[in-house]
């Protein structure tokens, strides 16, 4: 076997998922499935993007 196809080992992920505006679903579109965020995590997330800009 070829070391250059072996898989890496599986790592701890760096996001933070719970804390996503999708983490807190407010609804769902009915044909595709899609979250809708509460008006207040969307706020959350603007707030964590413009603080966050480089």
């Amino acid at each position: 076997m070829n070391d250059k196809n072996k898989e890496h080992p599986r790592q701890r992920p760096i996001e933070q998922h719970t804390t996503a505006a999708w983490a807190n679903i407010e609804k769902l579109k009915e044909i595709s499935n899609v979250s809708i965020p509460s008006d207040v995590q969307v706020g959350n997330a603007k707030e964590w993007v413009d603080s966050n800009q480089k």
